[in-house]
Order: structure tokens, then C-alpha cells, then sequence
């Protein structure tokens, strides 16, 4: 079987809000005090995805996929998502995840 760009598109989407949940989680986490398993696994699915997206020069191994299967620019053709938003997802989410992982490490400090 031959995977496609599409299936590429919705494994990447999937992923990506996933990941995007884990992010506001651990954001509400910080900041409420709510400091639960849950708060680790979601921080840990970030930092995995960090690692990932390090090891491969900070491109997505599913947006070089992508782009191998025919996509002209894998980072905004391989999700489900405005080309506007998807420009803008590093910024925002990695913003967001810095200030969650500073509100937990007050909290964990407070405790």
C-alpha cells in the first residue's frame, strides 16, 4: 500500500492537535494549580515532539514526507489548516508552552 498526501495531511492534523491540546493542558495546569499525571503526559508528548523536530533540523519528518510524495511546500501543504495559521504555529505554540512550563515550575516551586 502507497500512502498519499492526503493520509500524510491527516496523520500531521491529527498530530497536531493532539499536541496543540497538550499545550493549552499544561498551560491550564500551570496556571490553575491543578498539577495532575495527566500535566506529565501532555508535557512529555511536547518535549517528545521537540526532540523529533530536533533531531531532524527543525522540520517535521511528516512535512519532508510530504514533500517526497509531491507536496510543493510540505509546512503548509501536509495540514489540514489556513496557510495564515500554519505559518504561525511555531511562534504561538512554543510561546505558549514556554509560559506553561513557567507557570508549573512556580507552582512545583510554591508547593
Amino acid at each position: 500500500m502507497r500512502i498519499t498526501i492526503f493520509q500524510v495531511k491527516c496523520i500531521h492534523t491529527v498530530i497536531f492537535w493532539v499536541l496543540s491540546v497538550c499545550v493549552l493542558y499544561a498551560l491550564f495546569s500551570g496556571f490553575s494549580g491543578q498539577i495532575t499525571r495527566w500535566r506529565w503526559v501532555a508535557v512529555g508528548l511536547v518535549l517528545l515532539e521537540s526532540v523529533v523536530l530536533m533531531a531532524a533540523g527543525w522540520t517535521c519528518p511528516l512535512t519532508l514526507l510530504a514533500e517526497r510524495l509531491g507536496a510543493e511546500r510540505g509546512s503548509v501543504a501536509d495540514i489540514f489548516l489556513p496557510k495564515w495559521f500554519a505559518d504561525r504555529i511555531f511562534p504561538v505554540c512554543g510561546s505558549m508552552f514556554g509560559v506553561a512550563i513557567a507557570a508549573l515550575l512556580f507552582r512545583m516551586l510554591l508547593r
